[in-house]
């Protein structure tokens, strides 16, 4: 009987490490494909004259690109804190879009309920903003395997792109500054 216990034991172990692993090779390949992705939609809207500025801070993944989306949500809530108003600043979806990278960033895995709670309005229009950021094909939702109750949300490889599009664009200056290079700065 006990010899049967630990079997079981053993094979509920043995699906929880492959399911483990599934979801990483799963997200190797989100990065991958992230990698890819990002080279490719700089070059949208995108001067060809700062085309390969913009490429290499993307390609180089800058981390000042995660500081600056941490501030900008917490400016965010700073806003309704000092206006005293949940009703005159409301984006919800940006506010996913930006907890979600900020997770990504920092390799934090996020579930629904988070996310409703990140949003800052009320669960049902957190939920409907996530559907359209899904139909968008913006975040991908995933089961947890150990427990069936639990959804997680994160970026898709388009979202994940788009953000780094989106804060190369926003901190390119920043960027720029920092950068070793010579003649860069003066190139601005």
């Amino acid at each position: 009987m006990e010899k049967a216990g630990q079997v079981m034991r053993n094979r509920a172990k043995a699906i929880r490490l492959i399911g483990i692993a599934n979801e990483l090779l799963a997200m190797a390949r989100e990065l991958e494909i992230a990698t890819s992705a990002a080279t490719d939609l700089l070059d949208i809207g995108v001067p060809v004259e700062n085309r390969e500025i913009t490429k290499t801070a993307a390609s180089q993944d800058h981390p000042v690109w995660v500081e600056l989306a941490r501030q900008t949500y917490d400016d965010r809530r700073r806003r309704t804190k000092i206006f005293q108003s949940e009703d005159l600043f409301g984006e919800p979806a940006w506010d996913i879009l930006l907890d979600l990278f900020i997770a990504a960033k920092e390799r934090r895995r996020v579930s629904v309920t988070s996310a409703c709670i990140g949003s800052s309005v009320p669960s049902t229009t957190a939920l409907r903003w996530i559907t359209i950021l899904e139909k968008q094909g913006l975040l991908v939702r995933e089961a947890d395997p150990g427990d069936a109750r639990r959804v997680y949300v994160k970026l898709s490889a388009r979202g994940y792109a788009a953000m780094l599009e989106y804060f190369a664009s926003a901190s390119r200056s920043v960027v720029l500054l920092d950068d070793p290079r010579p003649g860069i700065v003066a190139a601005r």
